[in-house]
């Protein structure tokens, strides 16, 4: 099933004294409900609009976007947006559980007397159960993205749209989340679209890659990441697959780059 539909999407800044700069030229692809996607592409490429155009908290210059059919023209409830800058969007004055549950308290159809119950049982699945009354400060950044997943899940969103989630924290960490989003999004059966300028982040996590050239965007291609899962960090990295889907992705981007078009 066809969860979400990106058509011929398109965004365009007005910029005083010159040319409108377009920095989303015509992207189109799907994601089907369960799939966990991942976009790459050029620092600067339009990752991070396409992400915002989607969720509705910007709007776009031309095209569709569709959710389950029908045309997104505000923030829907079927989708949350998990950002990069986690430390900006927990509330430092609430606990890690005030956090989690603070999105429910504008969702009339989760009942109040199960707010505390959801929070504590995604702070669990995220590897927190013991910090509920800790503040997001006294946590490190490792535990403050974690905290800004659960919130992402306690909503109980259809899809989840991550904006380069784990880019400012350390690589050993890095790895620790990756497989941490795995096992949740197994668990919740979640369909994730996922922004990186990681290469081998995108192959390690996803079903597919999404590869998008410099301005104005376009898609250069879609990949499907045949390797097994449950994946492991070191023996799926090493698979010839991964290494292959590597290279590709890496020559797809460089040729962009080099030309400045789609190849």
């Amino acid at each position: 099933m066809e969860a979400l539909r990106i058509q011929h999407l398109q965004k365009s800044y007005d910029v005083p004294n010159r040319e409108s700069f377009a920095a989303l030229g015509d992207v189109t692809f799907e994601v089907r409900k369960g799939e966990f996607v991942s976009i790459v592409g050029p620092s600067g490429c339009g990752k991070t609009t396409l992400l915002t155009c989607i969720a509705g908290l910007r709007s776009r210059s031309g095209g569709q976007i569709l959710l389950y059919g029908k045309e997104v023209t505000q923030p829907p409830r079927e989708m949350a947006l998990i950002f990069q800058e986690y430390g900006r969007t927990l509330l430092p004055w609430k606990t890690v559980l005030d956090n989690v549950i603070f999105g429910m308290e504008n969702r009339p159809e989760i009942k109040r007397s199960e707010h505390r119950p959801r929070g504590r049982e995604v702070l669990n699945d995220v590897g927190l159960s013991s910090f509920e009354h800790v503040y997001p400060w006294q946590l490190s950044g490792g535990q403050q993205q974690r905290v800004a997943i659960a919130r992402g899940l306690a909503n109980g969103p259809d899809i989840l749209l991550m904006d380069e989630p784990f880019a400012s924290v350390d690589a050993q960490t890095r790895a620790e989340l990756e497989d941490l989003l795995l096992r949740v999004w197994q668990k919740f059966s979640r369909t994730i679209l996922f922004v990186t300028h990681d290469i081998d982040e995108a192959i390690y996590l996803s079903d597919r890659v999404i590869v998008l050239c410099q301005n104005p965007s376009v898609v250069l291609d879609t990949i499907a990441i045949e390797i097994e899962r449950p994946r492991e960090q070191i023996s799926s990295r090493e698979h010839p697959r991964f290494l292959h889907y590597r290279r590709y992705i890496h020559k797809l981007l460089q040729r962009s780059t080099d030309t400045g078009t789609a190849p």
